[in-house]
């Protein structure tokens, strides 16, 4: 159902005007932080990938170039991805620089209290050395760690997306899922505003990055959420998918 344009408005503006009392938090109470990584599942096979300053053909480009340049992309060629430009886009979007002490890490993007509340799964079907199948990408070890393959993946995929089919034809398509905890830890009632907002640093990232490596890619934020969750086997109440993004190579023509 539609809301009327003041209902929403007024839902924003409260929202953002809302003070937060930190005092409140669980932080303040003295409760230990959330994990900043969901650990792999023991029996997930693991792949390692080209660590940062090691990439091969990846081309410079400065960044007055890839702003000028960046784009929505919604077709792509079938040439597949090489495991060093797949690195790289993790890199760019989640990367992990430093890890502070228990409750923090610095990332390649801005997030509201260095608290990173996102997961990057990975719907894989044309990279070089990677099964068809689902992924977890481990930003503190810059690992992969292979979930599980499907059966009529891309159509699923599409299916999920609300019919939208270049995301089934894409090299690779990006799924942010937000464990909300981990902001809500510091942030409290807050955690809705900023984690939304931290969604658009990383799909901004992963839009420059492609102009890189020769690839497009397009934000979507339309798609059945329990279908996408159930997709990606996530229990949709404490991890779900906030936002995803299809990647491929962009056709010559």
């Amino acid at each position: 159902m539609n809301k009327d344009p003041k209902e929403l408005h007024g839902f924003l503006k409260g929202t953002l005007r809302k003070q937060l009392d930190f005092a409140q938090t669980d932080q303040k109470r003295g409760l230990p932080p959330p994990p900043l990584e969901k650990p792999p599942p023991p029996d997930g096979p693991l792949y390692a990938l080209p660590k940062p300053g090691t990439w091969q053909g990846i081309s410079p480009v400065s960044v007055e170039q890839a702003i000028h340049n960046r784009k929505s992309h919604r077709r792509f060629s079938q040439k597949p991805l090489t495991l060093n430009e797949l690195s790289f886009l993790l890199w760019a979007t989640q990367g992990f620089r430093q890890r502070v002490n228990e409750a923090t890490a610095f990332r390649t993007v801005p997030s509201a209290g260095s608290r990173h509340p996102f997961e990057t799964y990975l719907g894989v079907r044309h990279v070089d050395s990677l099964l068809e199948g689902f992924y977890r990408f481990l930003p503190l070890e810059h690992e992969l760690v292979y979930l599980f393959s499907e059966v009529e993946m891309a159509e699923k995929m599409t299916k999920a997306s609300q019919g939208q089919e270049f995301v089934g034809k894409s090299a690779v398509t990006f799924y942010w899922a937000a464990l909300p905890y981990r902001t809500k830890w510091r942030y409290s009632t807050a955690s809705v505003k900023v984690i939304a907002l931290d969604a658009g640093h990383i799909c901004q990232n992963l839009y420059l990055a492609c102009e890189a490596i020769g690839c497009g890619t397009c934000a979507i934020a339309a798609y059945d959420q329990e279908l996408t969750d159930s997709l990606l086997r996530l229990d949709g109440a404490e991890e779900f998918v906030c936002y995803l993004a299809p990647v491929g190579k962009v056709p010559l023509s």
